[in-house]
């Protein structure tokens, strides 16, 4: 049983989607979960009400993490609430598709800027308090593209890349203070985005996933949930793939 009784998380990205999904699975295993939320206030709301009906405290956030500043305040934040952060997701992420040539600079720039640079960013705001504290679990969500890559996604693929590297230099630097840096990589997840999908595109895609279906928010949850649990505490700088077997690396 993995058991975060005590704990507090900082989920960014987390009103809807698998940062929800996230969220809520570490709050159903005991822990008080802050979270950040670009622009829809009322998905905010209702995650933070599903939050608190687990018996929890939640602390929505509006915080784009692209801005360093606003980092830096989310974690503050956070900080000022619960008194700690042993917990952190970095989940925020934003897609802008489009083949290279076609690219804008503005749609690269977004990105990267969201997906990597936010994730620095709110990771370097929380060494700190961690590195006093002794612990704590750092979780990135990257993806299969950014391991295989994907057409028409190279702004994402070298954001999600990228967060492949962080992950693993941040987990060299903090380990000898017992803090954790891994990362998770769904493959197709079912969320609002895909959900929309051409059945021929779905078809695809569970065509080319072994295990034949796409995956849930619910199993992403629960991946990271183990790894912000003691029962992990001697996995660090590892890239877990929960993508039907997508990517075997």
């Amino acid at each position: 049983m993995i058991d975060l009784t005590g704990k507090s998380a900082l989920v960014t990205g987390g009103s809807r989607g698998i940062g929800r999904a996230i969220a809520l699975r570490l709050a159903t295993q005991g822990a008080d979960v802050a979270f950040s939320y670009r622009g829809n206030e009322a998905a905010a709301k209702e995650t933070a009400a599903a939050i608190e009906a687990l018996g929890r405290r939640a602390l929505p956030v509006q915080a784009d993490v692209s801005d360093p500043a606003a980092a830096d305040t989310l974690v503050k934040t956070a900080l000022e609430a619960f008194g700690k952060i042993d917990i952190l997701v970095n989940n925020a992420g934003v897609t802008r598709d489009d083949l290279i040539m076609r690219m804008s600079l503005d749609d690269w720039r977004t990105v990267l800027e969201t997906n990597l640079f936010g994730a620095f960013y709110v990771i370097k705001a929380v060494t700190r308090p961690m590195l006093k504290a002794k612990g704590g679990r750092i979780i990135n969500i990257t993806s299969v593209s950014g391991q295989a890559g994907q057409i028409g996604q190279a702004n994402y693929s070298s954001a999600k890349a990228g967060l492949i590297g962080l992950t693993k230099a941040t987990a060299r630097e903090l380990a000898s203070r017992g803090i954790t840096s891994n990362a998770v990589a769904p493959g197709f997840v079912l969320t609002e985005l895909t959900q929309d999908l051409p059945e021929n595109l779905m078809k695809q895609l569970t065509d080319a996933t072994p295990l034949g279906r796409f995956g849930t928010t619910e199993e992403i949850a629960s991946a990271v949930a183990f790894l912000a649990s003691d029962e992990a505490a001697f996995i660090t700088g590892q890239i877990l793939g929960v993508d039907g077997g997508l990517v075997m690396m």
